[in-house]
Order: structure tokens, then C-alpha cells, then sequence
């Protein structure tokens, strides 16, 4: 009798210990995947600046403080400034809020930001230059690892102030100290470039569209859109930005294109395109994967963004050996076409690139930089 008992109590304990184990390991796996953040997109840490420096960390302007910019960690003369007419007649555009920061002579904003170590993300911000001098804006992640560009933002792109940039790192580590800074020299030390915005967001990998060889053909991926104020996201040349906020595209040129939505322009599909703003000096490019001596199709949309871009405009476009040149009279009111071109692959990887060999200006503001539309790039092959 007392050997059945015992065995009762053996099996009882080890079942007993068996659900122990599978309820900490299920409670494990639960705790490990809940931990799991979600992909980032949006605004960083004030990354509108409207949560401002104390009064009395402000000396009119300028802010008195390593640590007095709620979020930032601020270097040299950093000014808490708002939109609207200056002393000295300047008038400063911030078109994403009412308050931005302006960076003078050697100084910088930084924040720490968690990431995910490996993969890539992009920076989206607003930036304006405020002086008649040539102004740059250093963008980095400073460290072992880390990766940095020098944005030359002379070139105003719209001529209301509201340019908007894009810059791309890949994380070496799971906290990154994202860094502006102004590192020229001006006779006015208060002299620099206008930050109103910085929003983060992650690129996730890409997977192929069924039936199309190329990569974010509509340009759906992108980098990361204000929603209260777009005149495009400028997307920068390859030597300025070595990973592309658009995922699999390459700008290869020396002006940017930019990137466009439909909730502000006229999108032929989807909620996103590109728009070739620098004419002959902007370009965009994929390379795709193809069978040697294979025929192919390449189709693409092109057109005007409905934003007052008007006169001839042209869409060159370039695939294998082949090329084909796509005109058309644009009044700025919002139109588009689809072009097509059939090329032979001469190797397993074909490059295929756009650009507009001419420049641009809205109707009504000469200042105001533009160019055609392109989207819904497609290549298939052509059936035997």
C-alpha cells in the first residue's frame, strides 16, 4: 500500500513540475516578446521644440545651459526662437509649429535615441538656412561606428522656408547620440541654420512585389512624413547619404530628389512618389536582378504634382542598353501618363535610372525649385 502512495506522489510532483516549467517558459516567452518595441516613426523627444527652456534659462534668445532645452543637449550659441518678424527685420518661416531652434556659430543639439543595433533608420527634419552666407548642416552619429553628412542647405528648395531633409544611418549599438550641428563660421555668431522638426522612423527590410522585379516600385517606403505641414522630404545624393531613406532606390546624383505625398501633391498611385527637382543633376537608380539575353519590360508613370511645376517637361529613362525619352506639357493642375520600354538584359544585374534633363520652377514663385513626377516603377519580363 505505502509503495502505491509512493508512486501517486512521484507522479503527481512530476506532473506538478512538468506545468511549472511549461507555464515560466510560456510567461518567458510572453515577457521576451512583449519587450519587443515597435518599429519607430514619429516625432523624437520634443522633436518639435514647443516644450521650451525655462524663462530664466533664457537670455532673450539665446538659451543659457547645457541641459536647459527640455529633451537636448545643446553646445555653443543655441537660440529658442518663434516664427513670425525678428529684431532686425528678419522674418523666420517655421512652417511645422511655432517655435524651432537656430544654431550659431560651432554649436549643436543632441538627443540620445534607443535603437535597434543593426538596423537602419531614417532621420527626417526641417531645416532652413537664415543668412545670405553659405550655410552647412552636420548631421551625425557620433562614436565607434557612427556615420556623418555635411548638408549644404544654400539651395532653397521652397521659397516659404519649408524645406524638409531626410539622412539615413544604419545603429551601431542599441543607443545612438543623434547630433546637428553648425560648423561654419559666420561674422554674426548667431548666424546658422533654422531646426523646427526631427522625427525618426525605421526602414524594415524589403520583400518583392509579385510579378515585378523591382524593389518599392511605388515608392510606398519611405522616410518619415510630417502630417501637419509637406512641401517633400529631400532625399540626398548617394555621397551624402550612403543608405537611402527610400529602400532599395540610389540617388545618384549631386542635387536630391524628393519625396513626395499624396496627402499634399498629386500621387499617381499610392500614397507616395518622387519628384525630380534638380534637373539634369538628379538622378534616381535601382539595380535589379535579370537572366542574360532576356527580354524585358520596363513601365513607369510620370506627370506633374498638381503644385504649379509647369512648361515641357521630360522623364529620360535608362535600362540595359536601351533608353527611352518621355515629354510632356505640364500647367501645373495635376496630371500623368504611363511611358514603356522593352530592353535586353546583358547580365544577371541590369541598372535601371531616371532623371529630367531640365530644370524647373512653380508657375507663380520663380524661387521655388521643382521638376516631373515619377512612380510606379515596374519590370517584367516579356513572355515568350
Amino acid at each position: 500500500m505505502s509503495l502505491i502512495l509512493e508512486l501517486l506522489i512521484r507522479n503527481i510532483m512530476a506532473s506538478f513540475l512538468s506545468l511549472s516549467f511549461l507555464l515560466i517558459f510560456s510567461l518567458c516567452c510572453s515577457f521576451a516578446f512583449a519587450a519587443a518595441p515597435p518599429p519607430l516613426d514619429g516625432l523624437v523627444a520634443n522633436g518639435n521644440f514647443e516644450e521650451g527652456p525655462k524663462r530664466s534659462n533664457l537670455n532673450k534668445t539665446v538659451i543659457i545651459g547645457r541641459r536647459s532645452l527640455p529633451r537636448w543637449e545643446i553646445s555653443g550659441i543655441v537660440e529658442y526662437v518663434s516664427g513670425g518678424p525678428q529684431p532686425g527685420g528678419f522674418y523666420f518661416a517655421i512652417p511645422r509649429g511655432a517655435h524651432a531652434v537656430r544654431l550659431g556659430n560651432e554649436a549643436s543639439i543632441s538627443q540620445y535615441l534607443k535603437v535597434k543595433p543593426g538596423a537602419i533608420y531614417s532621420v527626417t527634419f526641417g531645416a532652413t538656412r537664415t543668412c545670405a552666407q553659405d550655410e552647412v548642416l552636420s548631421v551625425s552619429i557620433p562614436g565607434a561606428g557612427g556615420q556623418k553628412s555635411d548638408l549644404p542647405i544654400q539651395t532653397l528648395y521652397s521659397a516659404d522656408g519649408g524645406d524638409t531633409y531626410a539622412w539615413t544611418f544604419r545603429a551601431p549599438s542599441g543607443l545612438v547620440k543623434l547630433t546637428f550641428h553648425n560648423p561654419g563660421v559666420q561674422e554674426d555668431p548667431t548666424c546658422g541654420p533654422l531646426i523646427d522638426a526631427v522625427a525618426i522612423k525605421e526602414m524594415l527590410p524589403l520583400k518583392y512585389t509579385k510579378g515585378n522585379l523591382v524593389k518599392n516600385g511605388g515608392f510606398e517606403s519611405g522616410p518619415h512624413l510630417f502630417n501637419n505641414f509637406s512641401t517633400g522630404v529631400l532625399v540626398l545624393p548617394k555621397g551624402q547619404d550612403p543608405y537611402s531613406p527610400i529602400p532599395g532606390w540610389i540617388v545618384e546624383s549631386l542635387k536630391p530628389v524628393k519625396y513626395i505625398d499624396s496627402k499634399h501633391f498629386l500621387v499617381p498611385r499610392g500614397r507616395a512618389a518622387v519628384e525630380l527637382v534638380g534637373g539634369r543633376e538628379t538622378a534616381i537608380a535601382q539595380i535589379i536582378r535579370t537572366l542574360p539575353n532576356r527580354r524585358y519590360t520596363l513601365t513607369f508613370t510620370i506627370g506633374d504634382a498638381s503644385n504649379g511645376c509647369h512648361g515641357s517637361m521630360t522623364v529620360q529613362a535608362f535600362a540595359g542598353r536601351e533608353t527611352v525619352r518621355a515629354a510632356f506639357v505640364s500647367t501645373g493642375k495635376g496630371w500623368f501618363k504611363t511611358v514603356s520600354l522593352n530592353f535586353r538584359a546583358t547580365s544577371t544585374r541590369t541598372r535601371i535610372t531616371f532623371y529630367s534633363p531640365f530644370y524647373h520652377t512653380n508657375l507663380n514663385d520663380f524661387a521655388h525649385i521643382c521638376g516631373p513626377v515619377i512612380d510606379d516603377v515596374r519590370v517584367f519580363p516579356v513572355r515568350k
